[in-house]
């Protein structure tokens, strides 16, 4: 239920079980996310020379990403509001519809949960390197700054145009979340890898 006005909340929500029951649904479900996305990567690279960098590489990943988040955010939805993206707690937080304080544990839960699921991948894999996000030759550091910014305000205003709204059947609410994830992907994904999540950034970066 969303609250009135933006506010930073009390200290005893964070030991409230439904806060700690929340974040770690928060925490699970970007597990689940960051491991199969990022390991659908890394199985193509395998399987192929480089085979990320082609067209059915970026493709490919696109698809990962939309199944693998379309999954995350269907077990945390009614637990949670199923994040899985500091970038989306955060406009939950701008929005009114979550406190600062519950916003950090679901921060805190999130970039854990994308380390252990790098950890769990470069264990799995036989200690294949997770692969951090690169820019694209010609692409620079300011380029992908504002790529990453139009990306991930297109992706949580359809989360508020479409998650948010009460009258949306839940199944309708994640099918088009699902939807924005794959052309984001495909059309940043050949320039900076297309990340439009600090979660999925963080966790390739601690680990590799």
């Amino acid at each position: 239920m969303p609250i009135s006005r933006i506010t930073v909340g009390r200290a005893e929500e964070a030991t409230r079980p439904d806060a700690l029951k929340a974040a770690l649904a928060e925490f699970i479900s970007t597990l689940l996310f960051v491991y199969a996305g990022e390991g659908s990567g890394m199985a193509f690279n395998k399987l192929t020379s480089d085979g990320a960098a082609t067209p059915a590489g970026l493709i490919a990943a696109a698809v990962a990403h939309a199944f693998a988040l379309f999954v995350a955010v269907s077990i945390a939805a009614n637990i949670s509001g199923g994040h899985v993206n500091p970038a989306v707690t955060f406009g939950a937080f701008v929005g009114g519809n979550i406190s600062l304080l519950r916003g950090i544990l679901y921060w805190i839960a999130q970039l854990l949960g994308a380390v252990v699921a790098c950890l769990l991948l470069k264990f799995t894999t036989g200690g294949l390197t997770t692969s951090a996000f690169a820019l694209s030759s010609g692409v620079s550091v300011w380029n992908a700054f504002i790529f990453e910014i139009v990306m991930t305000f297109g992706l949580v205003y359809t989360v508020y145009a479409t998650a948010v709204d009460p009258k949306r059947a839940v199944w309708e609410q994640l099918h088009q979340l699902q939807s924005a994830s794959v052309a984001p992907n495909i059309l940043a994904g050949a320039f900076d890898g297309a990340s439009m999540n600090p979660a999925v950034s963080f966790g390739p970066a601690v680990v590799s």
